[in-house]
């Protein structure tokens, strides 16, 4: 079938805007969680001990023996769900190529995360407009990493706008991007490398080492697709009637303001379109983390804001789904499998 991953693409999305994440659905991302889970725990259990029992004979300490065991995690999850995902679809192929279209359809549509990032924001949004703090601060706990408990309006508002921000390229876009290139088994490549990234790739003393591999190979893959998000938003902030010009000012000035070199593309063009400054310090797990701000004050942030960016992030990812279409459609990968 012609093109087949762009039609796949579209359908997903279309399923994603209509249906979003419905709760306690099989989803390939907790299927991926747990190989990642269960490979840490042997690697912890009994890897690295026998690495260290070898003592002199083996040549690496122990902080490169945790390199490289993460690096042999990182090889596995990057090959075992694009794999999978490719083998089932070739199995529905050949079933029927309606069969095999069906299932890359509804995984795209796994892969893709608008309407699930909007419905938890926006939860977020409804428990500060009633007033319940505490329940927003639980809430926006559930989607961002950071120390929620101690949090104000302000810096709750703030943690909702930049996830929306931020997962708006991680979520969204680059998926969708992925899906142009390669169909359903590239936007899973793509998918597992950014899970493997969310769970080990910490900072702190537990994953410092472990976590190395798996963050560098994420880095690497949001790379692009994180700049073009980051573009696509400030064209949408024209299409949205927020400050595009700022935006576009911003983007260019604080989208390296962040430890990593991919997560204040989009945030700098949302803090631009608003006009408010997001970034900053935080607490997580206790410890407090210096961070560049993004964006100007040029006003206080509010609840309104969060609304606003998930209208942003909406047409920031139909501009994504059109420029991924004509990635698929003139390339190799767009054509029949």
């Amino acid at each position: 079938m012609k093109h087949r991953n762009v039609l796949a693409m579209l359908i997903g999305f279309g399923l994603d805007a209509l249906l979003g994440d419905p709760k306690n659905w099989p989803h390939p991302v907790k299927l991926i969680g747990k190989q990642i889970e269960l490979e840490e725990g042997l690697v912890r259990t009994h890897l690295l001990p026998e690495m260290k029992q070898l003592g002199e004979a083996w040549p690496l300490d122990d902080d490169q023996n945790e390199k490289l065991a993460g690096a042999a995690i990182a090889a596995d999850v990057a090959l075992v769900a694009p794999a999978a995902t490719w083998l089932l679809i070739k199995a529905c192929d050949k079933m029927h190529p309606v069969a095999g279209l069906a299932a890359e359809s509804i995984i795209c549509y796994q892969l893709i995360a608008a309407r699930s990032l909007r419905n938890e924001s926006m939860a977020v949004h409804d428990a500060l407009e009633a007033g319940n703090l505490q329940e927003a601060r639980e809430t926006v706990g559930m989607i961002v990493g950071r120390d929620t408990d101690q949090l104000d309006e302000e810096g709750v508002t703030r943690a909702a706008v930049e996830t929306v921000a931020e997962n708006c390229s991680d979520g969204v876009v680059a998926p969708l991007l992925f899906m142009g290139m390669g169909g359903a088994p590239a936007a899973m490549l793509y998918k597992a490398v950014n899970t493997l990234d969310s769970m080990v790739g910490y900072k702190n003393e537990a994953y410092q080492h472990l976590g190395w591999a798996g963050a560098r190979l994420d880095d690497l893959l949001n790379i692009v697709p994180s700049r073009i998000s980051g573009g696509l938003m400030c064209v949408a902030a024209r299409l949205t009637n927020l400050d595009s010009h700022r935006a576009w000012q911003t983007f260019l000035r604080d989208r390296s303001n962040h430890t990593s070199p991919n997560s204040a593309q989009t945030e700098a063009a949302c803090a631009g379109a608003l006009g408010v400054q997001l970034g900053g310090g935080n607490y997580y797990f206790g410890e407090y983390v210096d961070k560049p701000t993004i964006g100007d004050a040029t006003r206080p942030i509010e609840r309104e804001d969060i609304a606003r960016a998930n209208k942003l992030m909406y047409v920031t990812a139909a501009l994504g789904l059109g420029v991924a279409a004509c990635v698929g459609l003139f390339s190799k990968a767009g054509r029949a499998r």
